[in-house]
């Protein structure tokens, strides 16, 4: 027993100081705070996509976004393309000078994660159905963005091996890899960033082994398996400093946080639940100790997940109080 515990002791002593070796290693490095943005999660709010995106760079201040190229509506139709959606989107960053990092590849932010048309029959066994497709408009994605000058990464294949979440069916890491060379391919002078799932204890040392990794990190959520109850992760930021730098000893690379829980997690779905179940999740003071708890990771880039709920309460309900939080937090961070 005695031999137990001091393994366990020494085990999160270690993990404990390569996080405060990370964190002081990164500690005069600019921490850079962005959001993702999705259209149709806007719309889904009755929300207009492109007001809501104005407001949040106009008056939030918001510099880095992430989003989205999802191949459904791209490709509705075989061979007919539609970037009616992403060049607005990049005409604003364009004009404000906010910095992209552009999602790539069948899984993507946002359920139902994998985002194919009915057309390409993703769901078949056999990848060579639909695979060349998916590189197509991979590559025309590529070629029609990489030139501008507010494109600062791309994220490739979004927590691609978590199959518990989502309505995916093809987890082959050899095609990763393939997607990964890809793109490497058609721009080699960008960031490619891959990002593993949340509050994993492993670390993605296999390959494709990306410029940088992303892992997303949520905090309180509805478990409805077991407890039937709010459920706070018990991590320490420090844990995540933790994950970060014993990547980075590991394959040099650094970690971001792709996807920083700023959203509401209730019982029910998010547009039917009542606004007081919502805040049980998340209100203006868990908001405020999300942004610290994303920074006290150390880690020094970081999205959050959740602004078109922000401007829904805002404008819709009439309650800015998240907002506002977010406004002083983006304000104030450098």
């Amino acid at each position: 027993m005695l031999v137990f515990m001091a393994l366990i002791i020494f085990v999160i002593g270690s993990a404990y100081g390569i996080a405060r070796w990370y964190i002081a290693s990164h500690a005069n490095q600019p921490t850079a705070i962005g959001i993702t943005f999705i259209p149709n999660y806007a719309r889904s709010f009755g929300l207009d996509p492109e007001e809501s995106l104005q407001a949040m760079i106009d008056e939030l201040g918001v510099k880095y976004i992430r989003i989205v190229s999802y191949w459904d509506d791209i490709e509705r139709a075989p061979g007919v393309y539609d970037f009616s959606e992403l060049d607005w989107q990049f005409a604003k960053a364009e004009k404000s000078g906010v910095k992209v990092s552009l999602a790539l590849g069948l899984r993507q932010p946002r359920w139902p994660e994998c985002h194919s048309p009915l057309w390409a029959n993703v769901g078949s066994n056999n990848q060579n159905e639909w695979y060349p497709a998916l590189k197509k408009v991979m590559q025309k994605v590529v070629e029609r963005y990489k030139a501008s000058p507010v494109l600062e990464s791309y994220q490739l294949e979004n927590e691609y091996f978590l199959k518990v979440f989502g309505e995916c069916k093809n987890f082959s890491r050899e095609r990763l890899i393939d997607e990964y060379n890809f793109v490497k391919s058609l721009d080699s002078s960008h960031k490619l960033i891959i990002s593993r799932s949340n509050n994993a204890i492993g670390l993605p040392i296999g390959q494709p082994r990306p410029d940088e990794f992303g892992v997303s990190v949520y905090k309180r959520v509805w478990d409805k398996t077991v407890t039937r109850r709010y459920v706070e992760y018990p991590f320490p930021a420090w844990f995540y400093g933790f994950l970060a730098g014993a990547g980075e000893l590991l394959t040099g690379r650094d970690m971001i946080i792709h996807e920083l829980q700023a959203e509401p997690w209730a019982p029910t779905n998010i547009h039917t639940a009542t606004n007081e179940e919502l805040a049980k999740s998340l209100d203006a003071k868990r908001l405020r100790d999300r942004f610290e708890y994303g920074k006290a990771t150390g880690i020094k880039s970081i999205y959050l997940w959740g602004a078109e709920y922000w401007y829904y309460q805002k404008v819709k309900v009439g309650d800015a109080s998240l907002w506002n939080v977010a406004k002083d937090e983006f304000y104030n961070t450098h």
